[in-house]
């Protein structure tokens, strides 16, 4: 009795618990929506064809169902031994083969038809107004735009969940914190900018695993798989914020690998790309510059904390056996040459990636700081950017 009290108290505040933070969580700004039983709403044309044709497919197979088991239960209760009805004999009946074939076929038919003619749609890329390549890294996206209004525009999309709403070990309020975000998981620092009604060709690959880009809202789901090249394409018809995630278990922080699309009208487009490439050309580094020590390391704590802290975490210490530490590491202590090997081309058969879509200044800091940051004092303390575009060749 005991341990059925105790289980029965465990369950209520299990429930209860999950009652308070349905309660608390409202429906995601352009993602799912609390108790949310359909698709997310589309604000594309293929979209919204995929809801009809979800529709369609359901009722369609409703209908089946009740006319295959209203048979089946009628005839089961009309025809039943003890009414003293005899089986029938359909042995070679022509008229049953018949029937059995023709009919699923004419209904195959008519699902297939409308099915075939969006699934057409879906793969024309053709003629698009912007050109988009979307790179999936662990744990990340890089975009870079190849034609069209913004050509030149390049930069990564990574999480932007504070760490303190995430980790319930370091921090004791977490749950309470995530609670009362919105867009918990689904937020990132540089969101995909888009123009309004303009067809966005995505052309999809990846640095290191599979990965998938996936905006629900748009229809799109396209795999972005390693020395291959994919493409889809929406055409966003209303501006707003879309989010979606990475679709294919890309690892250990697949979770926390956001898509965030920023759909703006024609003029505030233009704003941001200009914007933009001012920033850009602010932020260009000189990789031919002698940096000091002290503006390595400087540069290279930033780069380390949104690129690298996930896995090797901010004490340096790693996640053994899978992300081995830094502090005192041979490779970092050792030739630099070995550290920017390992950096640049990643360790094949492990879970370390190539860092090689990072800029020769954002490598040469963050492996500067790696050298001298907790305790570490490798051969070669400093690491210049030209040492980087060296290797690279």
């Amino acid at each position: 009795m005991k341990l059925k009290r105790a289980v029965s108290a465990l369950a209520m505040a299990s429930l209860s618990g999950w009652v308070s933070i349905a309660a608390a969580v409202g429906d995601m700004p352009g993602g799912p929506k609390v108790n949310g039983l359909n698709m997310q709403d589309p604000v594309t044309r293929v979209a919204a064809e995929q809801h009809w044709i979800h529709w369609f497919l359901l009722w369609v197979c409703v209908v089946i169902f009740i006319a295959v088991f209203g048979v089946m239960f009628y005839s089961i209760w009309k025809h039943r031994k003890s009414k003293g009805h005899k089986p029938a004999d359909f042995h070679e009946s022509t008229a049953v083969e018949v029937a059995w074939t023709v009919v699923p076929f004419l209904i195959v038919v008519g699902m297939a038809l409308p099915a075939t003619r969006m699934v057409v749609e879906q793969k024309d890329t053709s003629n698009a107004d912007l050109t988009i390549k979307a790179t999936g890294y662990q744990w990340k996206w890089g975009y870079d735009y190849l034609k069209g209004e913004g050509e030149g525009i390049s930069f990564l999309s990574m999480l932007s969940t504070p760490p303190e709403q995430i980790d319930d070990r370091q921090y004791p309020d977490a749950k309470a914190k995530r609670t009362q975000n919105e867009t918990y998981l689904v937020e990132v620092d540089n969101a995909l900018v888009v123009p309004v009604n303009r067809k966005v060709r995505i052309i999809t690959t990846a640095n290191d695993v599979i990965h998938a880009w996936m905006v629900p809202a748009f229809g799109v789901k396209q795999d972005a798989i390693p020395g291959f090249v994919r493409d889809t394409w929406f055409r966003a018809e209303k501006v707003g914020v879309y989010r979606g995630q990475c679709a294919e278990l890309c690892g250990k922080d697949h979770a926390f690998m956001p898509i965030v699309v920023e759909v703006k009208s024609d003029e505030d487009y233009k704003k941001w790309v200009e914007e933009k490439q001012k920033m850009m050309l602010a932020l260009a580094d000189d990789p031919n510059k002698e940096w000091t020590q002290a503006e390595l390391q400087a540069r290279g704590e930033k780069v380390y904390a949104a690129n690298c802290v996930a896995c090797h975490q901010a004490t340096g210490k790693g996640l053994p056996p899978t992300f081995p530490p830094l502090e005192g590491s041979k490779v970092v202590l050792g030739k630099a040459h070995d550290q920017i090997d390992v950096v640049l081309k990643g360790r094949p058969g492990t879970a370390m990636a190539s860092f090689k879509q990072l800029s020769d200044v954002e490598l040469a800091a963050v492996i500067t700081y790696t050298r001298n940051a907790w305790g570490n004092k490798g051969e070669e303390s400093v690491v210049q950017p030209a040492a980087i575009k060296a290797e690279r060749k």
